[in-house]
């Protein structure tokens, strides 16, 4: 813990640095991505947790391998005990299903297939890593922004410790969503549409940002995505229907780091909150689109934020989405939160000792109070900003 919230202040202070210089020397960005390529190194060697997500991905890949549906076994069912092995028989939630959409599945799957091993995963997860740091290089040349914004990702206490450390999934949608906008950024609208469509069939969080989309990828390619993301599916139906695992479990039983959703669940069915929360995002990405006809970062930044704020779970990875596009002043209450959100690792030290599984309220504070304050003064220099006055001359015709 100490270590994290050392990274996270150090972060935040590059970070200042970022947004008052508009340009570092090249030779600096390459010092810095050596640096965050030998944390990672660092990470990669360290085991991951007894109980990780991770267990539960080589699990559905041997699954898968082995001929099951990971839909429908329950790990803990003594008839498929022969099935695990010594890194799978620690896996979370054993008495529910798999969760995780199609996408990831099959790539549980490929992974497992070359070498079934935790390891393998979390390298494969760390490569993805690596290509998203070259793709987003290629963005910012694109877009002529300064290439040191490069380490406002690589640089994030959260990547080293959530891909390399604890090896998450997320990651891997993470680097199919900034391929779709690197490719809408180029016109490359069949592209576009495929990455986005496997982006969400990874993870179900992108799906918010869809009315980004509209009118600026042709129909038949919104199609062939569609169609795409349904193929995938096809190896799992199960009596004709579409399965969706523990996913149900998932919004109706699990809670972590949601002091929004839990107030609004006081008055509504965790269903209907989900709801909310998934319209949230559409409305923000239905704004972000209207604001602006211009395709940027924050517009992708900001309707998953939202979404994720209402949330009924809230773990740290969650916020790896957000992180390629973090690179404006308008999304510094994002990457406060991508901060502020470290602390809640607290919790995990707290379960090892036996305590119970709840956020302490002072975390919760620490961590929403720090973007409330941000947001807050963010706004009141805009309001307070003095209005620039005009001479006579500025009105001649």
């Amino acid at each position: 813990m100490a270590s994290l919230t050392i990274a996270g202040i150090v972060y935040l202070l590059a970070i200042r640095e970022f947004f008052a210089t508009p340009r570092f020397a090249r030779r600096v960005v390459v010092i810095g991505l050596v640096m965050a390529a030998v944390w990672h190194i660092e990470f990669l060697r360290v085991p991951t947790g007894a109980d990780d997500d991770i267990h539960r991905y080589l699990w559905d890949g041997r699954l898968q391998r082995l001929g099951y549906n990971p839909y429908i076994v329950v790990p803990s069912d003594p008839a498929f005990g022969a099935l695990h092995t010594p890194e799978t028989r620690t896996l979370n939630n054993p008495d529910m299903p798999s969760p995780y959409p199609a996408g990831a599945q099959l790539l549980f799957r490929g992974i497992t297939a070359i070498h079934e091993s935790i390891f393998a995963l979390k390298l494969a997860f760390v490569l993805c890593d690596l290509i998203i740091i070259l793709l987003l290089l290629d963005v910012l040349r694109c877009t002529q922004q300064g290439e040191h914004w490069v380490l406002a990702y690589a640089w994030h206490p959260l990547l080293a410790t959530e891909v390399a450390g604890s090896g998450h999934v997320d990651i891997v949608g993470v680097l199919l969503l900034l391929l779709s906008f690197a490719a809408l950024e180029r016109r490359w609208r069949t592209l576009a549409a495929l990455a986005f469509g496997l982006a969400v069939a990874v993870k179900l969080l992108p799906i918010v940002l869809l009315p980004l989309y509209w009118k600026r990828i042709r129909v038949r390619d919104g199609a062939l995505a569609a169609v795409v993301v349904g193929l995938l599916y096809l190896p799992f139906l199960s009596h004709g229907r579409i399965p969706i695992g523990s996913l149900g479990t998932y919004v109706q039983s699990f809670r972590f780091n949601d002091p929004v959703f839990a107030t609004l669940e006081r008055v509504a069915t965790p269903q209907l909150v989900v709801g909310l929360a998934v319209l949230l995002g559409f409305l923000t990405a239905i704004w972000m689109r209207r604001r602006s006809a211009d395709w940027s970062s924050d517009a992708c930044a900001w309707p998953m934020a939202a979404s994720l704020l209402c949330a009924p779970v809230v773990y740290p990875w969650y916020l790896l989405w957000l992180l390629p596009f973090l690179r404006s002043t308008s999304t510094l209450p994002i990457i406060i939160w991508t901060v502020s959100i470290i602390p809640t690792y607290y919790v995990w030290h707290l379960r090892a000792l036996g305590r119970p599984w709840v956020l302490p309220g002072w975390i919760a504070l620490l961590e929403y109070g720090s973007i409330a304050v941000t947001s807050a003064i963010i706004l009141l220099r805009r309001i307070t900003r003095p209005v620039a006055l005009h001479s006579p001359a500025d009105y001649a015709e």
